[in-house]
């Protein structure tokens, strides 16, 4: 029990500074914008051992460039066409995967119509992690994506929600949920939230 409450509390001291974009104090974080490296090869063709294009879906309040430090350079250096894109959030935002899901998943359908179109490829696969595992499912059932989609790994997928393990409870109870969502916003976008 003790054990479970002090895992708890560590969740909520790593994410903490997430959702707060104070993420690069930490560790050295990657521009939101910029592509993790292997990804966006705009002129990669699949080949015939690896035929279909890999398409990386973060997660919440997490970047295409930081979520896929990793996975990414790996899945290019085994031969594969990768992709990765940041939806859900502003443009050049750090923090990313906030928006609501059916405008993230009309994201995605753009995105993978783009890589479709790029390599000639019919269909992808996708490898999404947390609400990048879940949200992928709606474009699938609601916006034409499973006749584009291969298949769909998901990464500890929230495909029934989340609280946050609390922080979502947490930030409003000690009213700063708008604040942090705010601190998501590129300041122009900052001044018109508070102006309306």
């Amino acid at each position: 029990m003790r054990f479970k409450r002090l895992r708890s509390w560590a969740v909520v001291a790593a994410a903490v500074p997430a959702a707060l974009g104070l993420a690069g104090t930490v560790a050295p974080a990657a521009h939101a914008e910029t592509s993790p490296q292997g990804a966006n090869d705009w002129n990669c063709k699949p080949s015939f051992v690896h035929p279909r294009p890999v398409v990386l879906v973060h997660g919440t309040f997490e970047n295409m460039a930081f979520n896929w430090q990793k996975l990414s350079p790996a899945l290019k250096k085994a031969g594969y066409c990768v992709y990765a894109l940041n939806y859900g959030g502003p443009k050049d935002g750090p923090i990313q995967g906030i928006g609501d899901i059916p405008t993230s998943a009309g994201e995605l359908a753009a995105f993978v119509d783009r890589v479709t179109a790029s390599t000639g490829a019919s269909k992808v696969d996708i490898v999404g992690h947390s609400q990048g595992g879940m949200m992928p499912r709606y474009y699938m059932k609601f916006l034409g994506g499973a006749a584009k989609v291969n298949r769909l790994v998901g990464i500890v997928p929230s495909n029934h929600g989340t609280n946050m393990s609390g922080l979502v409870e947490l930030g409003t109870l000690l009213g700063i949920t708008q604040e942090v969502v705010k601190a998501a916003l590129p300041r122009a976008s900052r001044s018109s939230a508070r102006t309306s």
